[in-house]
């Protein structure tokens, strides 16, 4: 769960960094899907990989009965898997560069968000049609200081709120945080489901992906 964690703070780092602000939701949709679809196909080959690890080990430690009444443990050496790490990311608009001479130096948005603290967890199995809750960590990491009053909105893909705007009511530095919770209703529709929501500019996508059983 931690790596999924990882994974997924990239993920929240490349949508915030550029916001797609010439994208659709659909389009945006898509990127949010195929990027946690990664991480759980990188999930499920680190397993694959460490059950034939386990498998390779359980082997090489049975022993082996020789003439004499002594137990000789065999020295043959372990073939590991190789573990290929896949990393899921959303391929950002190019972002403009310092203009300052430096050959493209990346200058750090105003305006940008990162979601951190998220629950449920990607994947999370919820049964159709329960209840859960969705917590959101809204954190500044632009260099701008938000307004009082930011919009935090549905945006696309099911919707598993009754609650389709929330607004971030204080002012927010550079570095501050804001937590939204949701009351939220799993669709009657079984499978993976994602839910994205916007903030206001766009700064970043918060989103909910679950598997609905």
């Amino acid at each position: 769960m931690r790596k999924n964690l990882v994974v997924l703070i990239l993920l929240a780092c490349s949508l915030a960094a550029c916001g797609p602000t010439g994208q659709s939701p659909e389009q945006v949709q898509a990127q949010v899907e195929t990027a946690v679809a990664q991480t759980m196909q990188a999930q499920q080959q680190i397993g694959d990989s460490v059950a034939q690890t386990v498998q390779a080990q359980n082997a090489s430690a049975s022993p082996t009965l020789v003439d004499t009444p002594t137990l000789v443990p065999t020295n043959t050496a372990i073939n590991f898997p190789t573990l290929t790490p896949i990393v899921a990311t959303v391929t950002p608009i190019n972002p403009p560069s310092g203009g300052n001479g430096s050959g493209g130096s990346v200058t750090k948005p105003k305006y940008a968000c990162d979601i951190i603290h998220q629950r449920p967890f990607d994947n999370s199995e919820i049964i159709h049609g329960g209840d859960f809750d969705i917590k959101w960590t809204i954190l500044n990491t632009g260099t701008k200081t938000w307004d009082p009053g930011v919009d935090v909105k549905y945006y696309s893909g099911p919707q598993m709120s009754s609650v389709t705007l929330v607004e971030i009511p204080v002012k927010m530095e550079p570095g501050d945080q804001y937590d939204i919770v949701l009351d939220a209703k799993a669709p009657e529709e079984r499978g993976f489901q994602v839910m994205t929501w916007v903030v206001q500019g766009p700064y970043c996508y918060p989103y909910v992906a679950i598997n609905v059983k």
